[in-house]
């Protein structure tokens, strides 16, 4: 029974249809709208859950009347049958509706909602360029996925539970009230106004303070997230103190929007307590003053005695959801500062997914500034032949990195175009470009997975053989086979740590580089790949990509010249431009900005003259 109230919605369903709306209602709106059809069936348990609730109430007043009639000793004569039916209504009639309300609630909404919200957010998140992560911190757009997911799911719950409940629960006691007389059923219907309209005014403040109070935490966990993630240059740098007054000056910015959310909480604790004492003089006077003139029978005044009783339990139960909506309502809306952000890189809607036959690269005054008058890419020609082999080197802000980023279209240019094989990489499907270049950076990021796992993301579809095959050409099979982490675990099968933190430098590389292996694609981009190795076995890994570099097109970009001297060909770019082009011995002869490079180098590595200048 459980499975199948809880599999009436799938969750995880459907495919990303672009960015959420970005304004409350109409996100809210969204996420309930795959429960649409159950909604009914949700209102209705919940109306007849809250009507039973007052009935019983004034029918146990009935109950004292019947009582006071009959007599002790003619009391079950005379009511026998009805009683027999009341009691059949309590124990199953009434137990069916509160089950069937409780499972719509808690297995179809409940468990389901929440981790909709997540995945409909984490999924659009991963849709973003990677501009966009680099803009914020990582620990905060966490925080607000896993908070909205939560928010929301409170919303729509508390919206059923208590908020339904309550105002069909209320409506139904003035009904009743005013059935047994006017001056009963008016004076708190009169308070149920003026009750909502202070709730209204306190907890448009209150969402108000909610919200920043939730900014504040998200802004706790980023910078809390970002020391841990970056412990070993916190700890290089002696740095843990500076660290601790980073975090503490935002711990003070949250608890003051902590203590300004909790003033108005007390604020609204001490207004809804006097309302209280208001209604229970309001109503249960009148009823005494009536029963004293003979309007009203004794069970009469036993039951609005008891209704007032519960109705002032309850506000306190309405307070709290009330307030937790707002609450909630802040939540969500600041969470969607990020979430509902559109994509910046999207495909076309006539985008199909590339086909490299050869490996051609053709680009065609390629521009973008990042909005900027200087740095960047200020107009690129270049043609790479299908399997030729391009160093590309330039001073630091040259526009190098740009050129890759547009390439894989992590961006989209400002001006011009590159082409593969004739394709314009804006018209295919971004994840079939990216599927087709192998890239291997200067600083790998591994997940906290397995060896296993990291090294099968170039190629889920690898066979345990082909995968070990490629840690062998990347010289990393031997030190794999050594490795243990925190569990136990060995071999392929031990975890890495966050990023790849219990490796070294030269051992995330190979790994990087057996991945790189292990995908096989027709072009390859290597970005400073051997800068992290050491001389013996940077040697043994240049033999390696020299053969995974045969017949398949290579951008390398090097500052260690002599790592791309024997490549076929060498660009050069200077502010955002293709100063020279051509092998290395050519260039040493024309004696230009290469020449220059090449006899200034130290150590092997490019000087950079101008250090101020931006990268790119």
């Amino acid at each position: 029974m459980f499975r199948y109230f809880e599999n009436l919605v799938d969750p995880f369903r459907g495919t990303d249809a672009g960015a959420p709306p970005s304004t409350l209602t109409a996100y809210l709106r969204s996420q309930v709208r795959p429960y649409r059809r159950l909604l009914p069936w949700m209102g209705l348990t919940g109306f007849l859950k809250a009507a039973v609730e007052v009935g019983l109430i004034f029918y146990a007043g009935r109950l004292v009347d019947l009582m006071t009639a009959s007599g002790p000793e003619m009391f079950w004569a005379q009511h026998r049958v009805e009683l027999m039916v009341v009691t059949l209504l309590v124990l199953f009639v009434r137990p069916a509706i509160i089950g069937l309300n409780h499972l719509f609630l808690d297995q179809t909404l409940g468990s389901n909602i929440q981790e909709q919200v997540r995945w409909q957010s984490h999924r659009h998140l991963l849709g973003q360029a990677p501009g966009f992560f680099q803009s914020d911190f990582s620990g905060r757009l966490t925080n607000r996925v896993m908070q909205m997911g939560k928010a929301v799911e409170e919303s729509f719950y508390s919206g059923f539970e208590a908020i339904w409940f309550s105002l069909v629960y209320v409506a139904s006691a003035i009904f009743l009230l005013s059935d047994i007389d006017w001056r009963l059923g008016l004076p708190l219907a009169v308070w149920v106004v003026v009750y909502i309209l202070y709730v209204r005014r306190m907890v448009v403040r209150i969402a108000d303070a909610s919200e920043g109070w939730s900014d504040a935490r998200s802004n706790v966990t980023g910078r809390v997230v970002d020391a841990y993630s970056n412990i070993e240059t916190v700890k290089l740098f002696a740095n843990g103190s500076r660290e601790a007054a980073y975090a503490l000056s935002a711990m003070r910015r949250l608890r003051l929007r902590a203590q300004r959310f909790r003033r108005l909480m007390t604020e609204l604790g001490l207004g809804m307590n006097t309302l209280n004492g208001i209604m229970i003089v309001a109503v249960l006077g009148p009823a005494v003053w009536l029963w004293t003139a003979g309007v009203v029978s004794l069970g009469q005044v036993a039951a609005v005695s008891a209704l007032t009783i519960r109705l002032n339990g309850m506000t306190g139960w309405i307070m709290f959801v009330a307030t937790r909506l707002f609450e909630n309502a802040g939540i969500i809306r600041e969470g969607l500062r990020s979430v509902s952000q559109p994509h910046t890189v999207t495909d076309t809607a006539a985008a199909r997914p590339i086909e490299v036959r050869q490996g051609e690269i053709r680009i065609e005054d390629l521009r973008h500034r990042y909005g900027r008058d200087e740095g960047g890419l200020a107009g690129v020609d270049l043609t790479i032949p299908a399997g030729q082999r391009v160093g590309l080197v330039g001073r630091s802000g040259a526009g190098k990195s740009t050129l890759v980023n547009l390439l894989l279209r992590f961006r989209d240019p400002e001006g011009g175009r590159i082409l593969i094989d004739g394709q314009p990489v804006g018209a295919v499907t971004q994840d079939s470009l990216r599927e087709k270049i192998g890239v291997v950076t200067q600083d790998p990021s591994l997940m906290n997975r397995s060896i296993r796992a990291n090294l099968m993301y170039g190629n889920d579809h690898a066979t345990e053989e082909t995968m070990i095959a490629a840690a062998r050409r990347a010289q990393a099979h031997d030190f794999i086979l050594q490795l243990k982490d925190a569990k136990g675990r060995r071999g392929y099968d031990a975890h890495v740590g966050e990023r790849g933190v219990t490796l070294s430098g030269g051992q995330r590389q190979r790994i990087a580089i057996a991945r790189v292996i292990l995908k096989d694609a027709p072009i390859l981009i290597l970005d400073e790949a051997t800068s992290a190795l050491d001389s013996e076995v940077e040697a043994a890994v240049m033999d390696v990509l020299d053969e995974a570099m045969r017949d398949r097109t290579v951008i390398a970009i090097a500052h260690r010249l002599s790592t791309i001297a024997h490549m076929d060909r060498i660009v050069v770019l200077d502010q955002g431009r293709v100063a020279e082009d051509g092998t290395h011995d050519a260039l040493l002869r024309h004696g230009g900005l290469y020449a220059g490079f090449w006899t200034r180098q130290s150590g092997g590595f490019l000087q950079t003259d101008d250090p101020g200048e931006p990268t790119g």
